[in-house]
């Protein structure tokens, strides 16, 4: 297993509520939301760095949506 490390993270009050919120939501430790929040970003990095597109749907609106990332 990959040796772990430990960092020390400061949050606003909002990103902190937002955090316990997903964290509750999730049935999920905050360390593995920000874990899982971490792949997801790097995933998503890389696919747009492929050329693809980030696009939510709302087959119930027929409402389509591309995300921008920075």
């Amino acid at each position: 297993m990959n040796e772990k490390r430990t960092m020390t993270l400061n949050l606003s009050s909002q990103e902190m509520e937002a955090l316990e919120e997903l964290s509750r939501v999730k049935e999920l430790s905050k360390t593995a939301v920000i874990r899982q929040a971490l792949r997801l970003y790097q995933l998503v990095g890389e696919r747009l760095a492929q050329g693809e597109r980030l696009v939510l749907e709302d087959d119930k609106l027929n409402k389509k949506a591309e995300v921008m990332m920075l």
